[in-house]
């Protein structure tokens, strides 16, 4: 891949052209889900990457103006930088599909399935997929009597995490049964139902796509090494500790099953336009597992699609301009 875009229109336009074609285009970042500062960021970056290629681009926060100003405004496209609810959950593409807005990323039903980590697994394991046993707790399944039986069926160390949030808020990893009140506790601080996973001890991978369907394609795997295995909030997007390797470093047969196994997750959830997946490969077997799917993925300096799309030759401002152009409403060829 090269940092060539394909956009929208005539190929013989000028790129000043083509960035003109796309139109007012609103950056949509920030919001109100517990992942706002990390939203900013990445709204940022995207932001000064379209401008400096001529894209009318202008920042939007929906947690400060109505996003029916959207269209009182003028905006022909929605560049979706939000990260976790109210952004990354279909509410607002629902949104903007009313407003008629085309819009970044998934459609609305595969982004409020992908947001949620159980309904992803239940999609996932009816497609036959690999993912973590797991086991979900509702609000009235959450007392102290209750915990036990989660270690006995999924067994020790678990994760337990909110299971609509990203950015690993709200996640904990429990070592004994002792650990699992606190952990559901803090858990059920972001949502009111909480998802316990059994815990895959080897290398965590991510894996980019861009596209949609038969011609998704995904971009090479990124090995994240965090300190101590403890890939968190501070880890993922501040800390310079953490290591990432890109190429992977993976057998090349390893690298295209990561790559395949994450074509089929992006496809069984129905996703478009860019998403990223999150996988385990297990130490003492090999073998994969899918965590979640990020259809608004990160952005920022530390984000690991840009870092992957930088190693598939195309630049953070291409990128950008690429998910750009695959902005379209849900039944429309954009």
């Amino acid at each position: 891949m090269s940092d060539a875009m394909q956009p929208p229109g005539n190929p013989a336009l000028s790129a000043d052209s083509r960035s003109a074609a796309l139109g007012k285009v609103a950056v949509l970042m920030g919001g109100r889900s517990a992942e706002r500062e990390v939203s900013l960021m990445s709204g940022r970056g995207v932001l000064a990457a379209l401008q400096s290629q001529g894209v009318d681009a202008q920042a939007f926060d929906p947690a400060e103006r109505e996003l029916g100003a959207l269209r009182a405004e003028g905006y022909g496209r929605a560049f979706i930088a939000l990260h976790g609810r109210h952004g990354e959950d279909g509410t607002v593409q629902g949104a903007l599909e009313l407003l008629g807005i085309p819009y970044t990323g998934s459609g609305v039903m595969a982004s409020a399935i992908a947001m949620d980590k159980v309904m992803t697994k239940r999609v996932w394991l009816a497609e036959g997929l690999p993912t973590p046993r797991w086991q979900w707790l509702a609000p009235g399944q959450q007392q102290r009597e209750d915990l036990n039986a989660v270690p006995d069926a999924i067994g020790l160390p678990l994760i337990v995490k909110p299971p609509r949030e990203g950015s690993s808020i709200g996640i904990s990893k429990v070592l004994g049964y002792s650990q699992m009140q606190a952990a559901v506790a803090l858990a059920a601080q972001y949502d009111a139902d909480v998802l316990c996973e059994e815990f895959i001890d080897g290398i965590e991978l991510t894996c980019p796509v861009l596209g949609e369907g038969a011609a998704a394609q995904a971009l090479p795997v990124v090995r994240i090494d965090a300190p101590g295995g403890n890939y968190d909030f501070e880890h993922k997007y501040f800390s310079d500790e953490t290591g990432y390797r890109c190429p992977s470093g993976l057998a090349p047969e390893e690298e295209a099953e990561v790559q395949r196994l994450t074509l089929a997750a992006y496809r069984a959830l129905g996703c478009r336009g860019w998403g990223r997946a999150d996988l385990m490969l297990r130490e003492r077997d090999r073998r994969l597992f899918l965590l979640e799917m990020n259809t608004s993925p990160g952005m920022t300096g530390h984000s690991l699609v840009p870092m992957s799309a930088r190693a598939a030759g195309l630049s953070y401002e291409a990128l950008c301009l690429r998910i750009l152009g695959l902005a379209r409403l849900d039944g429309s060829r954009g």
